[in-house]
C-alpha cells in the first residue's frame, strides 16, 4: 500500500498589532457621524474647567500637535545627527521645520515636518507622503537627555524594509493615528491603496474617552436645566460608569491589540471592536510578563488588581494622566504602609528609597529608545520559578550579580518555605508544548480563579498541541462567558475536522461579541453553501459579511494583506488571493508567512518552481519557523526531491518537537523508503506527544501490518478504532484487522 503525503502548504495568517509607535495632509473636519456629533474640547471647558485645565498639562494633550516654535522640542537648529548608515540633518526655512534624511528608495531629501509626535520622554515627527500617508521620522528626541536618537538603536534599516521610516510599520495612519486624535477616521481604500484620514481634535481630547459630546451638551442645557435626570447623562464614559467601562476605554488605546471595526470608542463588550493580545510567549514572557511593547491592559487584566475590581482612576488622575499620589504612596490606599512598607515585608532597610512598591511589583522595560513603561501585573517576586524556568524577577533585576537561586532562598529564608499560588506555575510549564504541557493547561482552565484572559491564553497553547483530546478542550470553552475565551477556542479550532465542532458553532452566528462571529464565520468560510442548514444561513451570511469587512479594514497592514489573501483562497478566488499575498510582499519582503501563503496559492495554480523560491527565501527570513520548514518539506516532497524533503520535515520537528504533522509526513517518508525502523521511530515519537492523533495511528498500524507485525498491528489498530473508529479515512486498514464492519 502507498501512503500519500498529506499536508497543507501555509500557516495560519496572524492577526494585525496595533501599537502606538512610530500625503496629503489629513483633514480636521471629521467624516460624517450620527446625530451625537463630535463638539470639540472647548464645548466640554465652561462646565469641566478643572478638568479642562488638567488636561491641557496632560500627555494626552500633546499627543499630536502643528509644528511650531511652542510645541517642536527637537533642535531644528543646523543640527545633524549621524547613526545606523544615516545622516540626518535638522534645519528651519521660512518658518517651518525641515529634516533631511534617507527616502524610500535611499536617496537623501528634504521633507517638511508638519506636526509633532508625542512629548515626553520623546518626540517624533510626521511627514506628508503621496497617496494620503504620513510617516513617523525615526530619528526622535530625548526631552531628558536633549539630544537626537534613533529608534531601533544599533540596527541599519535599509530603504525599502517594513521597519524604515518611509515604511509601513512608521505609517500614522495605519499604526499610530487612532489613539492620537480625537473621531480618528482611517479612510483607507484597499482597491488604491491610499488613505484620507480624518479627525475632530488633533489630539487625545474629551471626546476620546467620554464620547461625542453634542447629545449630553443638548441636555444639560435643556432637560437637565429643567430639572429632569438621565443617568450618564447621554456620555459614553460617565462619572462611576464602573470598572469595566472605564478599564475598556483605557485598554482602547493602552493595549496591544487587533481592530476589528475601526470604531472611535469601544463598547461594553470590548471584543465588538478589538481583540486584545494574549499573555503568550509569542510577546510576553512565558509567565505572562510584559516583554515586547505589550502597553498595559493584558498586564493588568491578568492582575488581582483587576479581579477586585480595581479600575486605571484609583491610581491615575484621567485628566492630566498623573498618578494621584506620589510613588508608592498611590499604592497606600489600599495597601497600609506599616504592614508594607516595612522591611519585614520589602526584606530591605527603610531608607533605601529604591526599593518600593513599584520596584518589586511592577518591573520596568524600556521600548521606544528611551521610554521606561511599568509591567501592570502587580505580581509577587518569584525568582524560583527564574531557577526553574527562566522568566525574569524583579529580585534580580537589582541583584545582577547573583543567582535566581539566591535570591529565591533569600525569599525562603525571610518568608518560609511556601510560595502563594501564582498561575505562572502552569503558565509557563504549558507554554512548553511537550507531554505534559496538556496537564498544566486544563488546570488552569478548570481554575475558576484563572483569570480569563490567561485561560484564552491556555486555549492558544492547547492549540498548538493538536491533540484529539485538545480539540475536545477547545470544543468545551465555545459556550464560555467570557468572549475572549471563545473566539480562541473557535480560533484554535481551524484545524479541527468540522465534524468535530459544526453543530456547536451554529450557535454562534449570533454571539453578542463581534469578533466571535467572525472566528465562527471564518471556520465556516469555503464550505458550500448547501452544508451550511438553512436555519442558520441568514445569521451565518451576517458573520461572513462581518468578516469580510474586518478582513478589508486591515489590509493597509502587511499581515491585513496576508489575511485578505487567506481569505479569498478559501473561498476559492485564488487570483485575488495571489494578489494580496503579493501586495503584503510588496510592503513587508521580510514577512516570511506572506512568502510560505504565497508559495501555496503558487502551487495550487501549478508553479511550483516560483512556489519553492518562495519558500527558500522564507527559510532565510524565519531559521527558527518549523512551519515554514514544514511547508518547505511538503513542497519539495511534491516536485519529486524526498531526500530533501525528508531532510526539511526532520528541521521542522527539531525546531518544534510538537509539529506531529512533520513528524508523520517525515515517517511517511521513510515508510515509502523501506526505512522501518526510523518511521515506526517518528510514529512513535509522535504518539508520545498526542497518543490518539488519528494519521499518526492509522500510518503505523499499516506500517505493523505490512511487517506482519500483526500483534503490534492490532494493538495501535484497537486504539485506532476505539477513537476513530467512525472516520472514513481508517475504515481500510480497520476491516483489515477485522476491527470494523
Amino acid at each position: 500500500m502507498k501512503i500519500k503525503l498529506v499536508g497543507i502548504i501555509l500557516s495560519l495568517s496572524l492577526l494585525i498589532i496595533i501599537g502606538i509607535e512610530c500625503c496629503r495632509e489629513p483633514s480636521k473636519t471629521g467624516a460624517d457621524t450620527p446625530a451625537n456629533d463630535f463638539t470639540g474640547n472647548l464645548s466640554c471647558q465652561p462646565c469641566h474647567q478643572q478638568e479642562h485645565a488638567d488636561w491641557t498639562q496632560s500627555h494626552h494633550y500633546m499627543a499630536m500637535q502643528p509644528a511650531n516654535d511652542s510645541t517642536v522640542l527637537g533642535d531644528f537648529n543646523n543640527a545633524t545627527y549621524t547613526a545606523d548608515g544615516v545622516t540626518n540633518k535638522f534645519f528651519r526655512k521660512d518658518g517651518k521645520f525641515f529634516l533631511n534624511t534617507q527616502d524610500a528608495d535611499g536617496q537623501y531629501r528634504d521633507f517638511e515636518v508638519l506636526y509633532t509626535f508625542g512629548f515626553v520622554p520623546l518626540q517624533q515627527y510626521l511627514i506628508a507622503f503621496p497617496g494620503g500617508r504620513m510617516q513617523a521620522t525615526r530619528a526622535s528626541w530625548d526631552t531628558q537627555k536633549k539630544k537626537w536618537f534613533h529608534q531601533y538603536a544599533g540596527d541599519k534599516i535599509p530603504a525599502g524594509d517594513w521597519l524604515h521610516w518611509t515604511g509601513n510599520a512608521q505609517n500614522w495612519n495605519t499604526m499610530c493615528a487612532s489613539c492620537h486624535s480625537t473621531n480618528l477616521q482611517k479612510g483607507y481604500d484597499p482597491q488604491t491603496d491610499t488613505y484620507h484620514t480624518t479627525y475632530n481634535d488633533i489630539n487625545v481630547s474629551c471626546e476620546s474617552c467620554h464620547g461625542p459630546g453634542k447629545n449630553h451638551i443638548d441636555y444639560i442645557n435643556g432637560a437637565y436645566a429643567n430639572g429632569d435626570r438621565v443617568d450618564g447623562s447621554l456620555l459614553k464614559l460617565y462619572k462611576n460608569a464602573g470598572q469595566i467601562a472605564e478599564v475598556n476605554t483605557c485598554a482602547y488605546c493602552h493595549a496591544r491589540r487587533v481592530d476589528v471595526t475601526g470604531a472611535v470608542l469601544p463598547d461594553k463588550e470590548l471584543l465588538n471592536d478589538f481583540i486584545p493580545e494574549l499573555p503568550t510567549n509569542q510577546f510576553f514572557y512565558a509567565d505572562g510578563q510584559m516583554n515586547d511593547e505589550d502597553y498595559n491592559y493584558t498586564s493588568f487584566a491578568q492582575s488581582k488588581m483587576f479581579s477586585r475590581g480595581v479600575q486605571c482612576s484609583n491610581c491615575h488622575n484621567p485628566h492630566s494622566g498623573k498618578l494621584k499620589l506620589d510613588n508608592s504612596l498611590v499604592c497606600g490606599q489600599c495597601h497600609a504602609s506599616d504592614t508594607y512598607a516595612v522591611p519585614s515585608h520589602t526584606m530591605h532597610a527603610q531608607s533605601l528609597t529604591e526599593v518600593n512598591c513599584v520596584s518589586c511589583h511592577m518591573p520596568s522595560k524600556m521600548y521606544m529608545g528611551n521610554d521606561l513603561r511599568h509591567d501592570h501585573s502587580f505580581r509577587i517576586p518569584r525568582p524560583d520559578l527564574t531557577a526553574k524556568y527562566n522568566v525574569p524577577n524583579t529580585c534580580n533585576s537589582c541583584h545582577t550579580n547573583k543567582s535566581a537561586s539566591w535570591a529565591a532562598d533569600a525569599v525562603s529564608a525571610h518568608f518560609g518555605e511556601t510560595r502563594s499560588y501564582h498561575f505562572a506555575e502552569h503558565l509557563v510549564p504549558g507554554s512548553q508544548l511537550d507531554g505534559g504541557s496538556e496537564a498544566h493547561l486544563n488546570t488552569l482552565l478548570a481554575d475558576t480563579a484563572t483569570p480569563k484572559i490567561v485561560k484564552a491564553a491556555a486555549l492558544y497553547y492547547i492549540t498548538q498541541l493538536g491533540t484529539a483530546s485538545a480539540a475536545k478542550t477547545l470544543t468545551n470553552h465555545i459556550s464560555d462567558s467570557n468572549a475572549l475565551v471563545r473566539y480562541h477556542a473557535l480560533r484554535g479550532l481551524e484545524n479541527v475536522p468540522a465534524n468535530a465542532w459544526s453543530s456547536m458553532v451554529e450557535k454562534v452566528f449570533t454571539d453578542p461579541a463581534r469578533a466571535v462571529r467572525i472566528a465562527a464565520a471564518q471556520l465556516y468560510l469555503g464550505m458550500p453553501n448547501e452544508q451550511i442548514p438553512a436555519a442558520v444561513f441568514p445569521s451565518f451570511t451576517q458573520a461572513k459579511n462581518e468578516l469580510y469587512r474586518f478582513v478589508m479594514f486591515q489590509t493597509d497592514f502587511a499581515i491585513g494583506n496576508v489575511q485578505a489573501g487567506d481569505y479569498y483562497r478559501r473561498t476559492g478566488d485564488i487570483a485575488n488571493a495571489e494578489f494580496y499575498y503579493r501586495r503584503a510582499v510588496a510592503k513587508d519582503s521580510q514577512l516570511a508567512i506572506a512568502r510560505v501563503n504565497l508559495a501555496s496559492t503558487l502551487n495550487q495554480t501549478g508553479k511550483n518552481d516560483e512556489a519553492l523560491q518562495q519558500l527558500l527565501l522564507a527559510a532565510k527570513l524565519e531559521p527558527n519557523s518549523d512551519h515554514v520548514y514544514y511547508s518547505l518539506g511538503l513542497m519539495h516532497a511534491e516536485m519529486g526531491n524526498l531526500p530533501e524533503a525528508a531532510k526539511t520535515l526532520q528541521k521542522a520537528f527539531s525546531i518544534n518537537p510538537a509539529n506531529i504533522r512533520a513528524r508523520y509526513n517525515y515517517a511517511l517518508i521513510m515508510q515509502q523508503n523501506g526505512k522501518t525502523a526510523e518511521a515506526e521511530k517518528a510514529y512513535l515519537d509522535g504518539l508520545k506527544i498526542s497518543p490518539t492523533d488519528g494519521d499518526l495511528l492509522n500510518a503505523l498500524t499499516i506500517l505493523y501490518a505490512q511487517g506482519r507485525q500483526m500483534n503490534k498491528a492490532l494493538q495501535t489498530g484497537r486504539i485506532l478504532q476505539q477513537y476513530h473508529g467512525d472516520n472514513p479515512a481508517y475504515q481500510q486498514i480497520l476491516q483489515q484487522l477485522r476491527l470494523s464492519k
